[in-house]
């Protein structure tokens, strides 16, 4: 008799868990995005092959779910992983990844994900190619390439982060982050990478300025910023957008300033739609000795860089879409500007550029 009322008590305890598991909302997405590109562009030893090669192109798989906790208060959770379905792997839990809560007065989580100064990018590069292969429109754009602030970059997503985002109020939200980085050998023990946002999107306009700080992430007690605003306005049958960036490198002598702006447009064609975008960064500025280098950006003269983009989206359906694209940096004798996804290392003043033919399918 005591071994069937233990038995009970086990099944009992082992069910519960289970019970609450089914009342969460729990769901399996992802995409898988590929594309044949043809680059090219000039190399250190003066050459200047054709390159085929297979992009993933931020392909991924995540679990996501929410449950309701009562008093207006859900708990959310996501975990996101990188898949390379060219040619094999991934990283676990490399991308969006994050628990938190969610109520009336916003949302708080933390984790490691992208930065409000990334939610600058869709507001100017607003099109259905997904700006994830070399058409993404950062190349020059807060030199996204690097992938981490502890080498100069601003498009990261910042681990070790709390982030709290407002509700939506008149179509107005706040966005506030802070996360720990690991710093490069020299610099602070406390590096920090802080980042602050304030967005708009209400009919045909959007609207957005962000602000970002890496603390010591380079070198003890200097501070790189980045400051972006960008704006959006659908006229219809054509949507365009705008943005200008500065930013300052606090070198261990001197600093290196730098401002770059862009120009898009989006325009219905058929079924899909057309996308051009042109960005130019401008000549590296201030009091660090010329030659001084963050990645691609540079101080001194011919340290500028124009990117040139154009591509086209054809729906197969509502999950399913093909693209073709071309793009072009055209870096100056001195700056030395790569792709933002798919990076393709040329000299110092090379041009690298590409054909894009891709398709990518949800899930």
């Amino acid at each position: 008799m005591n071994k069937k009322l233990v038995a009970v008590a086990i099944a009992g305890l082992l069910a519960a868990p289970l019970a609450q598991a089914q009342t969460a909302n729990v769901t399996l997405y992802g995409r898988v995005n590929l594309d044949v590109e043809f680059v090219n562009g000039k190399q250190a030893n003066g050459s200047n092959p054709n390159v085929y090669r297979l992009g993933t192109n931020s392909s991924r798989i995540g679990i996501r779910g929410s449950e309701a906790l009562g008093g207006g208060l859900t708990a959310v959770f996501q975990v996101e992983s990188s898949i390379n379905p060219a040619q094999s792997g991934g990283t676990l839990a490399g991308r969006e990844s994050f628990i938190g809560l969610q109520g009336s007065w916003g949302t708080v989580k933390m984790g490691r994900f992208l930065s409000p100064y990334d939610d600058i990018h869709p507001i100017f590069g607003n099109v259905p190619t997904l700006t994830t292969s070399i058409l993404s429109t950062a190349a020059l754009w807060a030199q996204g390439y690097i992938g981490q602030p502890t080498a100069g970059g601003f498009d990261d997503r910042i681990q070790n982060s709390v982030r709290y985002d407002s509700p939506v109020m008149s179509g107005f939200n706040l966005e506030a982050q802070y996360g720990g980085y690991a710093p490069t050998p020299g610099a602070s023990a406390h590096a920090g990478v802080w980042s602050l946002g304030g967005f708009y999107n209400n009919g045909p306009i959007q609207a957005g300025i962000a602000y970002e700080g890496h603390v010591s992430t380079r070198f003890a007690s200097r501070t790189d910023t980045g400051l972006s605003v960008s704006g959006g306005y659908d006229f219809g049958p054509v949507r365009v957008g705008a943005v200008y960036e500065r930013l300052k490198y606090e070198q261990q002598v001197g600093d290196i300033k730098r401002d770059f702006w862009g120009v898009s447009a989006t325009v219905p064609a058929g079924p899909g739609q057309f996308y051009a975008f042109y960005g130019k960064a401008n000549d590296g500025k201030g009091s660090a000795p010329d030659g001084s280098r963050v990645a691609g950006l540079a101080k001194g003269a011919d340290t500028g860089s124009q990117q040139y983009e154009v591509s086209y989206t054809y729906p197969l359906s509502k999950r399913t879409l093909t693209y073709a694209g071309f793009v072009k940096i055209r870096n100056d004798a001195n700056a030395s500007y790569t792709f933002n996804i798919n990076p393709y290392t040329t000299a110092v003043g090379g041009k690298p550029g590409g054909l894009v033919l891709g398709a990518v399918h949800f899930f």
